[in-house]
Order: structure tokens, then C-alpha cells, then sequence
């Protein structure tokens, strides 16, 4: 720990920032130049996906009985128990999840994989069909991070240097599985969904450690943006967050695909997320990965703000020590990169546009933490005023303390080069120099730009570029640019996530081709209908320009274009029709039925607390129902 201390004294040093800003400003000159040059242009689209989950205590199994004693009653129970399992599964089995995110086979096809039944696995990257346990090759490396960049939604990547380690384990989960123990890990009656730590072997496989002790990250390699890409993303996501919840199960573990936390651990979630001690005049957060670039970029946060950051919301006024609060929340980072640089604003200028009705159709975080909440609030009130995305706030508050807000809506591009201008222009923090933590020679692009790709990871904005990355084998090189679309929540199923990210993408690819109008909207409008929707969610009062230039917030045209123009995006990519569908049939299965998963927490709550529940007990019993049904559907659509 004493070697963490003293990295972040050294980072928050003045003579550092002195020599990062010039290494800064040195690698943005070489990079203008590259990309004028065309070194950054390449062959085609390609597409990549970051999913944020959270860990909650996995339902512990009852107790097995004694084999002479129970096992004539085990019999007669037998046909009892497939009948309630087929109850509790919708049916026959062939709908259901067993629990984890994998998908049970189903008789008619209808299962919650996106892969047709009965086909060849999806072509690799390089066209050749894929072998039974091709994933495999996709492996991540414990503590490797994102595989499109360098840092996930939070501050930073936790790759911590191999020289430090700290000097204290971290919290550990409350028991270890003990394969030879028949008894559960704890009483099942005294289950409650609460949240949890996650032991460091859960990150052996699939998943990549964030900011928070409770969270998980998972990941795609990115693939070329057609059909073939398409299909070998959507069994990434499925197999990725299978494997890694296969591994926490192990451990008592439960990962849940949701946008925010609403169950606290049991020292409640204000004391969890405000846990710290200070060491030498560094701020160490008790639950936040102790990577020296986290805790060095928390330090400097929390420095601006006057040693503790305000965070308020309807129903919550209340500061925090540290930014780990913004670890409240999760979400998917769809990643779409664009082969043509000069045509990069266009499509930049476009994405922004739609980020107020994408983020309407996906609001999934409604609530805090139910013990952030007085006493005395009423809970009808709450759920009438309440924002329907409480992610956007909580990261913008956690982090907006320099003069300079960081995390907003980006301004227009004119030109490519921007997207470099604008990271050397933004507020620094935290800054770190290579050698640190790296003495290797400088042989690749993410090596020359170390310092320039550090100060970007810090650039917060809701949509940013990406410069370089992972090759893409017929797309592109290590030399690319790629938009970063960052405000979706993590949604309920993977069904449900991998429908966002193609409508995400196509809608870009598809405003573009159109030669849409869209850009023609005001910027101010754009933002506006951005938090108008993290406010509101689908009853937002959108803005958009229709394919004829005129002006609308009319919902019904603005989503028929939206989901218009995605299709023609990814049908211009070469996807097959019945593909499409099947992408986007569950988000636009929501926009019919004018529910959001947000929507449903509130109207779950409000149901509660009609029947005479307090606030906490309305806001837990709707938390766990939304377990139950991330358990045994397939797309957030079937629960409506």
C-alpha cells in the first residue's frame, strides 16, 4: 500500500504535470500529423461492446437432505418439483434462463441465445468457421482490462503495475463455496439480494475488475461490422457473461445485469460507498480497486472539490469522501469505428443527435440505494419526481469538480483533428507518466501515445473518440478511430443489450448513408433532449429533424426513423433481414408497449407501496422481482 501512496504523491506533484503536459502535447502534434496523413484511415466498419455488471449474494441452495432418511420423500416430491420448476420457468423449460445467462435449449427455437439452432457456430474474425471452443482465442487476461481501450466507463483501467502490490487483501465475500459442504453458505431464509465484493478469482476468466469491489466488466474483441461480425459478438456477450457468472457462483456470487444497485451490503450503502482511511495525505477508498491510477484520480477529484463531493438528486441531498459513489451505476458501451477519418464528423456530429432517443428507449436506473433515502420521504412523490436515469447524475457529480465540467455532452467537430484538440484542451487529472509503471521500450502506437491515451481515458464525455486499438483482421490496424457511445444502462438481458448495440450502430451507419438531415438540429437541442431523457425517459420532450429537414418532437415519427434508418444501416452492412429483426424486435417490442425497465421499477414500487409497504420494503420486493425476471425471461419486452 505505501508503494501506491507514493505513486499518487507523485502523480499529484507539480513537477509532474510540468512533464506530462509536454509529453502530452508532443504525441498530439505527431498524431494530427498521422491522421492528415491518412495513417488512420483503414478498410471497414467494425463494432465492439463493454457490458457493466454488479455482484449481488447468490440465492444459497437449501440444505441436501439426509439419502436414507429423505429418500422415499425425495421421490414422491420428484413430479411435484419439475411441475413448479416448469411453473417458475414459464412453461416447458424451452423459455426460461437456469439462472445464469445461458441460454436452456427450447424446443421451437425461441431461446434466449441470438444464435439460430441447429447452424455452424459464426465465422471468426478471419472468415474461417469457428471451432467448438473458439472463444476461447478471445480470452481475456486477468486484469487486462477492456479490450477496445484502455479504460472502462469509470476513471481509468485498474492495470495495476506487476512491482506493487498492496499491503492488505482486499474485503473478501462473505464465505468461499466449499464443494464438500452439503450445507448452504447461508440460511435461505435469510437471503436478500444485498450487494457484494467480489473475490479476485472471479477475474481468472471472462471478466475484468472496475472502479468498485461489487463490479465486473465484460468484453468483446472487436469484429468487422457485417452479418459475420454481428453474429460472433452476440455469442462473445453470451459466452463472456456466462463464464463469468459461472465463476462467481462458485463463490457465493451473483452478477446481475442491471443499471444501479438498490439492495445496500449490510453496512448500508452510504457507509459502504464513504469507507476510507488516509495514508501521507492519500485518500484510500475501503471498496475501490486500489490501482494507483484510481486512487490517484480520486485524490485529485476530491482535491477540487474541497475534500468531499456534493451529490444531489430528487430525494437525496448528501457528499461522499471519495468518487466511488459513482460506482452506483453500470452500463454498455457500444464501440463503432469508422474506416474513412475524414468522414469521422459526420458521423461523430450525427451520434450525438440520437442520444437523447436512445437513451429514452434504455432508462434503467430510476432509484438509489434505499437506506440513501430519509425516513420521512413518501415514496409517491418519489416515484413522480424521481430522474428515470439516476447513472447520468451520479457520474457527472462524482467527477465534474474541476473548473471545467468533464463529463457533458460533447460540442460539434469540424474537422478529424478535433477529437485530438479537444483532449489536449480538457482538465487534467491524475496524470501518470509511462516509466512508472512500464520501463519497456516504446515499439507500439499505444506506447507513443501512452500519455496522450491517459489524459483521453479522462475525457468524460458522453460520446468521445477512441484513437487506436485492438486490429480488426479485414477492417483495420492498430491505427484507428472509433466512436465511443457511452450513456446507455446495462439492461436486463443480453438479448436486450446486443438489440442496443445494433440499433446503436445502424442507426450511425444508417443516418449517415441516408445522408440524413439530422445534424441540421441545434446542438443546444440535442443536449437538451439528451437530459430530457435522463430525466424523464420516454415521456422526454425529444427534438429531431426528420429525413425532410423539418423540425419535430413528435414521438411516433421520430422513433419510426430511428428504427428506420438503424435498419437501413445494418442492412448497408450487409446484415440478413431476419437478422435484423431479431436484433431489434425486443427494443422496439418496448417502445410498443411505451415501457422502459426504468418504467417498470417505478410502477413496481408505486404497486408496492399502494399495498401498504413502506418505501425500503416496496423498493426491495421490486428489486428481487427484477432478479426473479432477469432469471426466467429472455428480453426485457416478455415481462410487460
Amino acid at each position: 500500500m505505501d508503494d501506491i501512496v507514493d505513486l499518487v504523491r507523485r502523480s499529484l506533484a507539480e513537477e509532474t504535470y510540468g512533464e506530462f503536459t509536454d509529453r502530452v502535447d508532443a504525441q498530439a502534434a505527431e498524431l494530427r500529423r498521422a491522421i492528415a496523413a491518412g495513417e488512420f484511415d483503414n478498410e471497414a466498419f467494425s463494432v465492439g461492446l463493454e457490458v457493466e455488471l454488479y455482484a449481488i449474494n447468490s440465492v444459497p441452495e437449501p440444505p441436501e437432505p439426509d439419502d436414507e432418511e429423505d429418500e422415499a420423500e425425495t421421490e414422491e416430491d420428484g413430479a411435484d418439483e419439475a411441475a413448479l420448476d416448469d411453473d417458475l420457468s414459464g412453461g416447458d423449460g424451452g423459455s426460461a434462463w437456469d439462472g445464469s445467462l445461458d441460454p436452456q435449449e427450447a424446443s421451437d427455437g425461441s431461446g434466449a441465445s441470438l444464435e439460430p439452432e441447429n447452424e455452424t457456430p459464426p465465422p471468426d474474425e478471419d472468415g474461417t468457421d469457428a471451432p467448438a471452443d473458439a472463444d476461447a482465442d478471445d480470452d481475456f487476461g486477468p486484469g487486462e482490462g477492456p479490450s477496445l481501450d484502455v479504460d472502462p466507463d469509470s476513471p481509468l483501467a485498474p492495470d495495476e503495475p506487476a512491482d506493487v502490490e498492496p499491503d492488505e487483501p482486499e474485503p473478501a465475500v462473505e464465505a468461499e463455496a466449499d464443494a464438500d459442504d452439503d450445507e448452504p453458505y447461508m440460511d435461505p431464509e435469510e437471503w436478500e439480494g444485498r450487494l457484494t465484493r467480489l473475490p479476485d478469482v472471479v477475474f481468472d476468466g471472462e471478466a475484468n475488475k472496475e472502479l468498485g469491489l461489487h463490479n465486473a466488466e465484460i468484453n468483446t474483441e472487436p469484429n468487422t461490422f457485417d452479418g459475420a461480425g454481428m453474429e460472433v459478438q452476440t455469442t462473445a456477450v453470451e459466452m463472456h457473461t456466462k463464464q463469468a457468472r459461472a465463476q462467481a457462483d462458485k463463490h457465493n456470487c451473483e452478477l446481475i445485469l442491471d443499471a444501479m444497485w438498490t439492495i445496500p451490503p449490510e453496512e448500508g450503502g452510504k457507509a459502504y460507498l464513504s469507507a476510507h482511511e488516509v495514508r501521507d495525505g492519500v485518500v484510500l477508498a475501503d471498496n475501490m480497486r486500489q490501482a494507483p491510477r484510481y486512487v490517484a484520480l480520486d485524490n485529485e477529484a476530491v482535491q477540487h472539490a474541497g475534500g468531499s463531493i456534493d451529490f444531489s438528486v430528487p430525494g437525496y441531498e448528501g457528499s461522499f469522501p471519495t468518487i466511488l459513489f459513482e460506482s452506483l451505476a453500470t452500463s454498455i458501451q457500444p464501440h463503432l469505428q469508422i474506416p474513412d477519418t475524414d468522414a469521422f464528423p459526420e458521423y461523430y456530429n450525427a451520434a450525438i443527435r440520437t442520444l437523447g432517443p436512445l437513451l429514452a428507449l434504455s432508462v434503467n436506473s430510476p432509484f438509489l440505494p434505499a437506506d440513501f433515502y430519509p425516513e420521512d420521504t413518501d415514496g409517491e412523490w418519489l416515484c413522480a419526481n424521481t430522474e428515470q436515469e439516476l447513472r447520468i447524475s451520479a457520474f457527472e457529480q462524482s467527477v465534474n469538480t474541476s473548473e471545467n465540467p468533464k463529463v457533458k455532452v460533447p460540442r460539434d467537430i469540424d474537422t478529424v483533428e478535433d477529437v485530438v484538440d479537444r483532449v489536449v484542451a480538457d482538465d487534467l487529472f491524475g496524470p501518470f507518466l509511462r516509466e512508472w509503471l512500464d520501463e519497456s521500450d516504446r515499439d507500439a502506437l499505444e506506447d507513443e501515445i501512452w500519455e496522450f491515451d491517459h489524459k483521453r481515458g479522462t475525457y468524460w464525455r458522453w460520446l468521445r473518440c477512441v484513437i487506436g486499438g485492438t486490429p480488426v483482421e479485414g477492417a483495420s490496424d492498430e491505427r484507428s478511430l472509433r466512436i465511443e457511445y457511452r450513456p446507455l444502462p446495462t439492461q436486463p438481458h443480453v438479448k436486450d443489450m446486443i438489440g442496443l448495440q445494433a440499433l446503436t450502430v445502424g442507426l450511425i451507419r444508417g443516418l449517415v448513408v441516408a445522408d440524413h438531415p439530422v445534424t441540421e438540429l441545434p446542438w443546444v437541442e440535442a443536449e437538451r433532449s439528451f437530459y430530457a431523457a435522463a430525466a424523464d425517459g420516454m415521456e422526454a420532450d425529444l427534438s429531431w429533424v426528420t429525413i425532410h429537414g423539418e423540425r419535430t418532437t413528435d414521438h411516433e415519427v421520430i422513433f419510426d426513423e430511428i428504427f428506420r434508418f438503424a435498419r437501413l444501416g445494418l442492412e448497408e452492412q450487409d446484415l440478413p433481414e431476419a437478422r435484423i429483426d431479431e436484433y431489434l424486435d425486443s427494443i422496439e417490442d418496448r417502445y410498443d408497449a411505451g415501457q422502459t425497465p426504468s418504467g417498470w421499477k417505478i410502477d413496481r414500487v408505486r404497486a408496492h407501496l399502494a399495498d401498504g409497504l413502506a418505501l425500503d420494503e416496496a423498493m426491495t420486493e421490486m428489486q428481487r422481482e427484477y432478479f426473479e425476471n432477469c432469471r426466467e425471461h429472455h428480453a426485457f419486452a416478455e415481462w410487460l
